[in-house]
């Protein structure tokens, strides 16, 4: 019997003009998009650039920190890796489903291995200073499921809509081995 590819996939939110980050956090405050992305990355092996892991309250174990810095304090269950590849053969090993949770340059280095990509879209423009990559080609990418809710944003009281996507990518890269 053949054997499944193993999942990886990225998740994200983004905004109508592009942010994605401010200040190492999210631009926003919207509960409902916040439980979406921890209820679908529950359970997890997680692939996380170091920015996005030092701004996280807490981190679950099978976290994978890509990070140059070698004395990065790490909590318990993380592992320092040096690359995105070394990150998603260490996640696969754990045989548990991948997920590049960010920030920016990990979702431009990772997008060429991930099968799915859950992004939400925020139809509002925030001030950010971390945009979503432009070289990520969504775009050419089928979308596999749509929902779409309003919901109000806390920081500004207005009320929003998040289309929460789901993207496909027919012919996702393996990771390299080594």
């Amino acid at each position: 019997m053949e054997r499944a590819a193993p999942l990886i996939a990225a998740i994200g939110a983004v905004a109508s003009n592009g942010a994605l980050g401010l200040d190492d956090w999210l631009p926003w405050d919207i509960p409902e998009e916040l439980a979406y992305f921890e209820k679908l990355i529950a359970g997890a092996a997680l692939l996380i650039g170091r920015r996005t892991y030092e701004s996280m309250a807490a981190v679950p174990v099978d976290s994978f920190i890509v990070s140059r810095q070698a004395d990065l304090p790490l909590r318990p269950g993380c592992r320092r890796v040096a690359s995105v590849e070394a990150g998603l053969r260490a996640a696969l090993a754990t045989e548990k489903p991948v997920f590049v949770i960010g920030g920016a340059s990990i979702y431009a280095a990772a997008w060429p291995y991930c099968r799915y990509f859950y992004l939400t879209r925020i139809d509002m423009p925030f001030a950010g200073d971390t945009l979503f990559p432009e070289s990520i080609p969504l775009a050419a990418w089928p979308v596999v499921d749509e929902v779409s809710a309003r919901y109000l944003e806390r920081k500004s009281a207005c009320e929003v809509r998040c289309r929460f996507l789901k993207y496909e990518q027919p012919q996702p890269c393996p990771v390299p081995a080594c």
